[in-house]
């Protein structure tokens, strides 16, 4: 309605000034259009600017619309059983949060962190091999510093170290996973814990009216129905996150791999160098 009174009001203008403007002085002439087209102006701001109040107002009202609807769905669904699942969602978050950020922050380029050991390696430089090892983040990094510090030992000997190090750094980077499986198990069950109740709800209520009313059971079935759809939900929202942390594992945990095969042949190949220079 706004929008069209602003445009009558400019087709308006457009008619009756410039009839107006026709009967003044010739020199006028240029001002009185001037006038015009000023006001034109104006007017066709304030439509602009209608509209864009307009639109903001329809964009909130969608959203206030949109936190109700959540909001009731949350108290229809019963505030204590959907309070247990919205904890379960945020506690599992958190794990998953934390476990993706250290291990985003363990990866490194391994190919060249492994290039510069070789390379360190082949000069005999074996200290700022450890060095260069010490200073890196990441798993990679920690088990040839580990395998580094026993380079005077035999092959076997290294080799196990590598195998039992690693076994340390994948339990460290499977921290907190377990936790992550615990909530993805406990979210659906405390939605279909909430369908079980709100299904007992619906029989004591047809039970006290006496009567099977549609009303009486739909309300004990929604509540039912509400639980199980949010405790899903979250199950959904929580195996994404840990599928993507459990590709991550596997990343590093190949990565760790190859390395450990290449610092071994580095280390054999120093080993029989100084033999040799020994003999």
């Amino acid at each position: 309605m706004k929008r069209l009174l602003l445009f009558f009001s400019l087709l308006c203008l457009l008619t009756v000034v410039p009839a107006q403007a026709q009967q003044v002085h010739p020199k006028d002439t240029t001002t009185a259009q001037t006038v015009v087209d000023t006001l034109a102006a104006d007017s066709l701001m304030s439509l602009a600017d209608a509209d864009l109040e307009e639109a903001d107002a329809d964009m909130a009202g969608e959203g206030g619309s949109l936190h109700k609807q959540l909001k009731r769905k949350f108290i229809e669904g019963s505030a204590g059983f959907m309070s247990l699942v919205a904890l379960a969602l945020v506690l599992g978050l958190a794990f998953c949060i934390e476990r993706i950020v250290f291990l985003t922050l363990s990866e490194v380029n391994t190919r060249k962190l492994m290039k510069d050991v070789d390379e360190r390696l082949a000069h005999d430089d074996v200290e700022g091999a450890k060095t260069l090892c010490r200073n890196t983040r990441g798993p990679v990094a920690s088990i040839c510093y580990q395998a580094l510090m026993h380079i005077k030992e035999p092959l076997e000997q290294i080799d196990r170290q590598l195998t039992n190090y690693g076994e340390v750094q994948l339990t460290q980077m499977e921290k907190g996973c377990s936790w992550i499986r615990l909530f993805i198990t406990v979210a659906p069950s405390l939605g279909f814990l909430g369908t079980v109740i709100g299904m007992v709800m619906a029989f004591d209520q047809i039970q006290t009216a006496g009567d099977i009313s549609p009303a009486i059971v739909a309300r004990g079935m929604k509540v039912a129905l509400i639980t199980t759809i949010f405790g899903i939900i979250v199950a959904i929202v929580l195996q994404f996150f840990y599928s993507y942390i459990l590709s991550k594992i596997q990343r590093l945990t190949a990565q760790m791999e190859n390395s450990a095969i290449v610092l071994m042949d580095a280390v054999a190949e120093y080993k029989t160098r100084n033999e040799r220079k020994e003999k």
